[in-house]
């Protein structure tokens, strides 16, 4: 591949996970395949059984089945390259995806993470000086998404000493803005635990468990996420290695256990924990006290049936 006369052009440096082969990468593929869309199917279940049966809308079920079905799309992207490992892009488009789809996660937990600070403490989890900041970060992401998809593809239709330096620079700007971002639900969870309890809390979500499980729930989705994450940052920041002499941090298990086993991890927590009842809240909550106000509201046009049926069925 190195010796291809036009753009793309294969890199000369190592790349975490190699170039995937047929006996030992499509079954692993296959396997996570399946763990990925059985994951996809239950989100959207679990959605559907809320929204037709419950009459309960929790759209984080569907960011859920979207994010499960981007990698499942990743997968077979991957599995297809290991049948034709002389397409260079297939593997552009392989690596997109592996380095994208995981930006839904950290979104969703930082959304999870601003429920509870808005529960436990309204007043500074629904003001302006927080809302507007979370705002920009999350319109920014989309920003490093495109950047890191951009220079990712650019890096392979150039030999420019020049703009190779470039894409790399920006590949690290946003690797790291995207590990300070996958930090911020432990501080909006530490926060809202640290402070004293604010007389206006309320309770949310369908199932009465407490404070103490939704920050566990959370914490640990958001630990997992740091450490995948942290993996990238620290394999794009170590010196480039040409292919004939990778580190150990290039090797396919490295690559399927920091990125797919954690997700799925990840994964696990978010949807046997249950999140459509940990952390549902009703629609149209645009500040203190709507968590309690607009889901008595909603409660009575439930066809009359309470939230503790709910939690029950």
């Amino acid at each position: 591949m190195s010796q291809q006369a036009g753009p793309p052009y294969a890199s000369p440096f190592a790349v975490v996970g190699g170039t995937p082969t047929s006996s030992l990468d499509v079954p692993v593929c296959s396997v996570f395949l399946a763990v990925y869309l059985g994951f996809a199917l239950t989100n959207m279940t679990i959605y559907q059984l809320n929204t037709r049966k419950r009459h309960i809308t929790f759209r984080p079920s569907l960011l859920l089945f979207g994010f499960s079905m981007a990698r499942v799309l990743t997968m077979v992207l991957r599995i297809i390259w290991a049948e034709h490992s002389d397409n260079l892009r297939l593997m552009i488009a392989s690596n997109i995806f592996t380095n994208a789809g995981i930006l839904v996660i950290f979104i969703l937990n930082l959304l999870l993470a601003q429920r509870i600070l808005r529960a436990e403490q309204p007043h500074l989890g629904w003001s302006k000086a927080l809302r507007t900041p979370c705002k920009a970060l999350y319109a920014l992401t989309g920003g490093v998404l495109v950047m890191i998809i951009t220079a990712a593809v650019l890096s392979f239709y150039t030999r420019n000493t020049r703009t190779l330096k470039a894409c790399r620079d920006i590949q690290l700007a946003a690797t790291t803005y995207l590990f300070v971002f996958t930090t911020l639900p432990i501080f909006h969870v530490a926060t809202a635990h640290v402070l004293p309890k604010s007389a206006a809390r309320e309770p949310f979500g369908r199932q009465d468990t407490g404070v103490a499980m939704k920050e566990i729930v959370v914490t640990v989705a958001s630990l997992l996420s740091i450490v995948g994450i942290g993996f990238k940052v620290g394999t794009a920041y170590t010196l480039p290695r040409l292919r004939s002499d990778p580190a150990w941090y290039h090797s396919k298990a490295a690559f399927y256990c920091f990125n797919f086993v954690l997700e799925i991890m990840v994964l696990a927590v978010l949807t046997f924990s249950r999140i459509d009842r940990l952390f549902w809240v009703p629609d149209g909550s645009k500040g203190p006290g709507d968590y309690t106000r607009l889901a008595q509201g909603s409660t009575g046009r439930e066809k009359g049936v309470g939230l503790e049926s709910l939690d029950k069925a």
